[in-house]
């Protein structure tokens, strides 16, 4: 490796959805610093121009998936430079890199960024130090499991090509020398006599949200490009199954109350929850804060906040009370804390127990036994401080290390020319029940579940609008829909989309398969379907539509979606042959690999190809821009 006798620096950028890649890059960069790299800089990609990659000598990416086989927001227009025909296959020479990828095996296109970014940087003329690491969620340790012996890997090539870059690895995995870095954040506090109270008005509820959010953690990976605010008021929330406590499938409908937004079929709303304010006050007294005082929050490095990401200074010195930050900002009782976490309360702990307890956890010997407890079982920050009651952190390491409140995103179920100043969402109340057998909900669809839009009370819900992954089609698009499950979201507001349109002149006809267990508790929407598929609905046979649903519980045997299209292939292998596209969405565990391959049976059965050719002919379909795919765990 040919530095040139220049001390180089190490370049780590992430690509994050979520936060754990930001979370191992964070990762690579404290190690690197632990074992005396003179220069390290950690950047979300959308931080870094994607032209100046080739002035570096020493890249670790690290690049989550998301959906299926999606970039992350943040590195789209990283990949869409690095795309470009004029790029020469040596414009890369010279630089070493690494690539470690974030995902899920349950998922068709398992680390499908991270594999392909390995592979174009290949192609531009960079040389891989190691081979690319792929972390798995169903992994036994999470894709901490894989990370550990990359990680391990990557230090000793590193100083094996240039001992003066790293000279001294071994203080990277020597707990005994290992000291408590700085945290990113500085508070300071303002006395609550000089300031005017929060959330005086509506605009003042949509300042404070700003300003509580610019400056959090969420800032480092948050990409709002392509994001539109809005806030909404909840005017409906209907119980759409029967039966079953467990299984509570919710209709919402919302007006926009500060401008009517625009948005698209297809389109997605990101809600962000509110907590239970027990929970935040829980957490206060157990931090030993003081709820009412009021703060400013400022990063200590603006260089590692995504440029997209900034507002003014003026914004962000703007005070506020502490209560309401914890509120907007930090997910105390519902999100599990990191590794890094339990690393930084062991320096903080007065028990002699706690503190052996808490580094065994932070080593990666105790990395299995840490899993266990805390992401298995979905212990919250809160949990966890409860459980060391000798730790006492101070509020500038909870603001950097506490989970970040996130967004949660809902496929659209509206359609804007059906409702020109709503827009609704079809949601499913998560619950689950832990290895250790606790009942845990999931705070977003619990909450909005809890709320009730009858008692008069004004309730202000800040979200955001955006581009999903299913493109709202023409009318005269010829549409094969399927949608089990709340996968039927998107395709309602298709659906509605389409009547509207065919009010004013003639649309394509649309096929659409549905599925849940039973007619009786969970037929969704079924009233909606059944009226359009009767007289003449964009539905109805006389249209050239179809309707077909499969309850998989209502018979001995079980039937599915792919069932009712083997069904109609021939209708199917029809619609297709006509230009027709194909929308799927819904549970993104089996159900997406088995009605792909359901296509494949049934295009290869129909056209007489081979199931290699009907494969490689739907991959066609898909680059094409003819078959989406929006699924969610």
């Amino acid at each position: 490796m040919d530095f040139e006798g220049k001390t180089p620096r190490l370049l780590v950028l992430y690509a994050s959805q979520t936060g754990n890649a930001m979370d191992v890059a964070d990762r690579v960069g404290r190690e690197a610093e632990r074992g005396g790299c003179p220069s390290v800089d950690i950047l979300s990609m959308d931080a870094f121009d994607a032209s100046f990659l080739h002035e570096d000598r020493i890249v670790i990416f690290v690049v989550s998936t998301t959906g299926q086989g999606e970039n992350p927001d943040s590195m789209k227009v990283f990949w869409k430079f690095l795309l470009q025909k004029h790029l020469s296959h040596n414009w890369l020479d010279g630089l070493n890199y690494a690539v470690f990828g974030l995902g899920d095996s349950g998922y068709q296109k398992y680390n499908f960024s991270a594999k392909k970014l390995d592979r174009r940087i290949i192609d531009l003329g960079a040389k891989p130090i190691i081979e690319r690491g792929l972390g798995d969620d169903q992994h036994p340790s999470g894709y901490e499991g894989s990370l550990d012996p990359w990680l391990l890997s990557l230090w000793n090539k590193l100083n094996h090509m240039n001992p003066a870059f790293l000279p001294k690895i071994s203080d990277i995995f020597d707990s005994n020398r290992r000291s408590l870095d700085h945290s990113k954040y500085e508070v300071t506090y303002h006395s609550s006599n000089e300031l005017q109270p929060d959330f005086l008005s509506f605009h003042g509820f949509e300042n404070t949200v700003e300003i509580a959010r610019s400056v959090s953690s969420i800032a480092q990976h948050c990409n709002v490009d392509n994001r539109r605010r809005c806030s909404l008021r909840l005017v409906t929330n209907k119980r759409l199954t029967k039966g079953d406590p467990d299984r509570d499938v919710r209709h919402f409908e919302f007006e926009f109350i500060s401008s009517q937004s625009e948005y698209q079929v297809g389109d997605v709303l990101e809600i962000l929850p509110t907590q239970n304010p027990i929970d935040v006050d829980a957490f206060i007294k157990r931090c030993n804060l003081d709820s009412d005082c009021y703060i400013t929050v400022k990063p200590k490095t603006k260089s590692k906040l995504s440029s997209q990401f900034q507002v003014d200074d003026s914004m962000n010195m703007k005070p506020i009370r502490l209560k309401t930050f914890v509120s907007l900002t930090m997910d105390v009782a519902s999100a599990s804390p990191r590794r890094y976490f339990f690393e930084v309360m062991s320096f903080y702990a007065k028990s002699k127990h706690e503190k052996e307890r808490l580094q065994y956890f932070a080593s990666s010997e105790g990395r299995d036994e840490l899993y266990q407890y805390n992401q298995k079982e979905r212990r919250t920050v809160l949990e966890v401080l409860e459980d060391f009651p000798s730790v006492q952190m101070p509020f500038e390491w909870l603001v950097q290390l506490v989970p970040p409140l996130r967004t949660r995103k809902f496929s659209i179920s509206s359609s804007p020319l059906a409702h020109p100043n709503q827009v609704h969402l079809t949601v499913s109340v998560v619950s689950w029940t832990t290895p250790y057998k606790r009942k845990r909900y999931g705070l977003c669809s619990s909450w909005l579940a809890g709320l009730d839009p009858y008692n008069n009370r004004e309730i202000y819900i800040p979200a955001w609008i955006h581009k999903g992954s299913l493109p709202p089609p023409p009318p005269s698009l010829p549409l094969i829909l399927i949608g089990p499950g709340t996968g039927c979201a998107p395709f309602r507001a298709f659906i509605e989309e389409r009547a509207v349109q065919s009010e004013s002149g003639p649309t394509a006809p649309i096929i659409f398969f549905f599925g849940c267990r039973n007619q009786e508790n969970d037929y969704l929407y079924e009233k909606f379907w059944l009226s359009h598929a009767q007289n003449h609905g964009v539905l109805s046979s006389e249209k050239g539509g179809g309707f077909f649903v499969a309850f998989s519980r209502d018979q001995p045997r079980k039937i599915y979606v792919q069932h009712k299209m083997k069904e109609v292939s021939g209708r199917i292998w029809s619609m297709l042959n006509s230009g027709a596209a194909i929308y799927l969405a819904g549970s993104s565990t089996k159900m997406p690999a088995d009605v792909t391959s359901t296509l494949e049976e049934v295009i290869a059965k129909e056209s007489g190809a081979s199931m290699e050719s009907a494969a490689r002919w739907l991959k066609m379909q898909e680059r094409a821009g003819r078959f989406h795919i929006e699924t969610w765990s």
